[in-house]
């Protein structure tokens, strides 16, 4: 048996037709029921690994040909503020009759803006060649001077496993200022017909605090219920030490008026915390011996506590909007061994698991579980789009370090750190797109960086960080991947193994059989300590660089190893016992620097000439990976 290529029986789903613009199935869980899940069954039957790889390769898309270019991301001057200004895009000209090909602009939508990321939705008809254009620049409100964002990514409307999407342009800004209204200028032009400028305003959201003019109303164990079930908008719960019993909680805030549940002094909950249906709430400062669930909650902060548990950590399995999980450390039980891998290992529990739009999932601290951080699949997958997951730090998880599946569009993954992990970030699959990876960091991942499968449409991966054993960059799966746009990567592998009926490969740098000509990756770095640079992308088969170069759309690869880190960093070439976090910034002489491409609203303010590549411009501090 061929162990790279294990084939798990698909499971049958019968999903409805979908609602526009964002994928639906009309069989959903009910969003609002707070309806009894059966958690681990559900969990039991999700399905993990791949079809099998097609027996002729030679029909497999051939990437020698690059497919449309995309948008220019050359950027303009940088200004003082380290952001990259814009100028006034091209006025239209005169309309022409439309065609098939010809762009008809629709309407714009900015759902669920996050705390300091938005989405930017324009549907289109027409365009059936898939050449128009939509550039971004945006500023605060007032401000006099337009920085440039990353342009829309085109989506072609589709369908996959029940869901459907429409034709559209979509895709984010990043790392605005929270609690801030912006003016985002959206300019579409197509070379074949089309062409508007529209600018919409939105508004950041603010990080959940309590009310300045709450009042705290202080609680023991033998107060806590009848004061819970008493508490106003504004109200603040002032736990004291002691251990409560696991609680319900059935009383909502009011926007600006949270309630509020603290501790300051160590209050133990020994035992499950339920907030479904609850809105306007923050769980903040709590040691919680169980699972904290949240099913279709609204605007509910959990924050800076600590979860130990024996099945999930901070879920919920209905679909709950723009909620805020942040500052937590969730441990789990699920241990790091051969035995634990996989959809069929013995693991167990979901560490941070949302549905529903606007959630952001930050600063967390997550090990012992099946998969760290994740989304819903199949059916339960509801409005899955505009969710955040940012600088949390995620070890020990059996099957994903997270699991972004069935991600509607403009799901954000930025800036996270995965250690020990069998899969580093999964989009299985990516309905539609945008799904963003941007500058997270891998190291010792067992089998697949990155799970592009059941046919993912639309990832977007940018300078991330990858080391591990074996394939250094791999996709094992028969399905096609579609509309991959992969930038300023840095890919290490080596000699593989085979742990828990898995093999990681052989040291191949890139092994993306089924990528098809819609893909697009360039300006990635990457190596092998096997000592060669070997590898497949499509159809085109590679020895060395210039090979890679000349026959796919990486021209402007390099070849790398080790030595490009400032620190000496081990290659895991035994992924057990587990390792700790790898120091994978960059040496500032080194092969990784100044060789990447400039991505308006992703690496401005870099140093050098050009930007680097990974996740780390050189000579950068580390981000606060985990709680604050």
């Amino acid at each position: 048996m061929n162990l790279r290529r294990l084939v798990v029986p698909a499971l049958v789903c019968a999903l409805g037709a979908c609602s526009e613009p964002n994928p639906q199935p009309t069989t959903a869980t009910d969003p609002t029921s707070g309806a009894t899940i059966d958690d681990e069954a559900f969990r039991r039957r999700r399905r993990d690994m791949t079809p099998p790889e097609p027996t002729d390769l030679a029909t497999a898309p051939d990437l020698g040909t690059a497919p449309a270019p995309a948008p220019d991301l050359a950027p303009g001057p940088v200004p003082s503020d380290g952001g990259t200004s814009a100028p006034s895009p091209a006025a239209c000209p005169a309309p022409t009759t439309a065609t098939a090909s010809s762009t008809t602009p629709g309407i714009i939508r900015t759902p669920n803006p996050t705390i300091r990321n938005v989405t930017v939705e324009w549907l289109i008809t027409g365009d059936s060649n898939n050449d128009g254009v939509v550039s971004v620049r945006y500023r605060p409100q007032g401000a006099t001077t337009w920085r440039a964002g990353m342009p829309l990514r085109r989506t072609p409307a589709g369908s996959n496993l029940g869901f459907s999407w429409a034709n559209r342009h979509a895709g984010s800004l990043f790392d605005l200022q929270p609690d801030t209204t912006y003016e985002v200028e959206l300019a579409l032009r197509d070379p074949d017909g089309g062409c508007d400028t529209r600018t919409v305003t939105v508004r950041t959201r603010a990080i959940p605090a309590p009310s300045p003019t709450g009042t705290v109303r202080a609680v023991t164990p033998a107060t806590f219920s009848s004061i819970a079930n008493s508490a106003n908008p504004g109200d603040i719960l002032d736990l004291a030490a002691g251990t409560y019993a696991g609680f319900t909680f059935g009383r909502d805030g009011q926007p600006g008026s949270p309630i509020v549940i603290r501790s300051t002094a160590g209050a133990i909950v020994n035992g499950n915390v339920e907030l479904g249906g609850r809105h306007d709430v923050i769980l903040t400062g709590l040691d919680v011996r169980g699972r904290i669930r949240f099913n279709g909650s609204r605007n509910v902060a959990i924050t800076k506590n600590r979860v130990t548990t024996t099945s999930d950590g901070i879920v919920t399995y209905t679909r709950a909007e723009d909620c805020y999980v942040a500052d937590n450390v969730v441990t789990g039980a699920t241990a790091w061994d051969p035995s634990s891998l996989g959809v069929n290992g013995t693991n167990v529990g979901e560490g941070i698991l949302v549905t529903g739009p606007g959630h952001v999932v930050e600063h967390n601290r997550v090990s012992g579980f099946r998969d760290c951080l994740s989304l819903l699949e199949e059916s339960e997958a509801v409005d899955q789009f505009s969710i955040d997951f940012i600088e949390n730090d995620a070890s020990v998880c059996a099957d994903d370090g997270i699991e972004a599946d069935f991600c509607f569009h403009d799901c954000r993954v930025l800036r996270n750190r995965f250690t020990n992990v069998f899969m580093g970030m999964s989009s299985q699959p990516g309905l539609g797109g945008p799904t963003y990876f941007i500058r997270n960091v891998a190291y010792n991942v067992v089998y697949q960086a990155f799970k592009l499968q059941r046919s993912s449409v639309g990832d977007v991966a940018l300078h991330n960080t990858i080391v591990k054993s074996g394939d250094a960059n791999s996709v094992f799966t028969g399905d096609p991947i579609d509309r991959a746009l992969f930038r300023n990567n840095l890919f290490i592998g080596g000699p593989g193994g085979t742990y828990g009926g898995y093999s990681s490969g052989s040291g191949d740098v890139i092994d993306i059989a089924t990528a098809t000509a819609t893909c697009d990756l360039d300006y990635d770095a990457l190596g092998s300590t096997a000592g060669t640079f070997t590898g497949k992308l499509g159809a085109a088969r590679f020895s060395d660089l210039a090979g890679l170069q000349s026959t796919t759309t990486e021209k402007h690869a390099r070849r790398i190893d080790l030595s490009v880190f400032s620190s000496t960093v081990a290659y895991p070439a035994q992924p057990y016992p587990a390792l700790s976090p790898a120091d994978l910034r960059l040496r500032p002489t080194g092969a990784a620097v100044d060789v990447g491409v400039v991505i308006p609203n992703v690496n401005d303010g870099f140093a050098g000439a050009a930007p680097d590549v990974g996740a780390y411009e050189a000579g950068a501090a580390l981000p606060t990976y985990g709680p604050r």
